[in-house]
């Protein structure tokens, strides 16, 4: 019984971490550039100039942070807020990333891929001829997944 309470608490302990340094680093990731000069918190900004082009590529010119989206999708109204949004009208493509701050990626994955699958359905109302791709960013270990 012991060892099982011990486990629980640890379990929370590590959730509760996960969470409160998800939505601190979440609140930071919002004011961070890249380019032309890198702005924001220097640890982050470190974090994404070694996850390489594609992830500096959200933090760029033509990224957007939080961005409110709302409209219908299958049959019902909602209203959400995209973490980094990227649209390039030369190639015709929009990409989407959300931040997770999940120790173990798999646990909540169908509703994170259907919360970026609602993204995309409302997106494409928008941008009806471009390519709408999805990415999630493990902060956990800076990992960018693209799915």
């Amino acid at each position: 019984m012991t060892t099982k309470l011990h486990e629980f608490i640890k379990t929370q302990d590590t959730e509760k971490f996960a969470t409160r340094n998800g939505f601190a680093t979440h609140a930071k990731l919002q004011f961070v550039r890249i380019t032309p000069h890198p702005i924001g918190d220097a640890e982050l900004i470190e974090k994404i100039m070694a996850g390489g082009p594609e992830l500096q590529s959200f933090f760029g010119e033509n990224s957007g942070a939080e961005v409110p989206i709302a409209g219908i999708v299958d049959g019902r109204f909602i209203s959400r807020r995209i973490d980094r949004l990227v649209v390039d009208d030369a190639t015709k493509t929009v990409r989407i990333l959300d931040y997770k701050t999940d120790i173990d990626p798999q646990k909540y994955r169908p509703k994170y891929i259907a919360q970026l699958r609602e993204y995309q359905k409302l997106l494409a109302q928008i941008y009806a001829d471009y390519k709408i791709s999805c990415y999630i960013l493990w902060l956990h270990d800076w990992h960018l997944e693209r799915l």
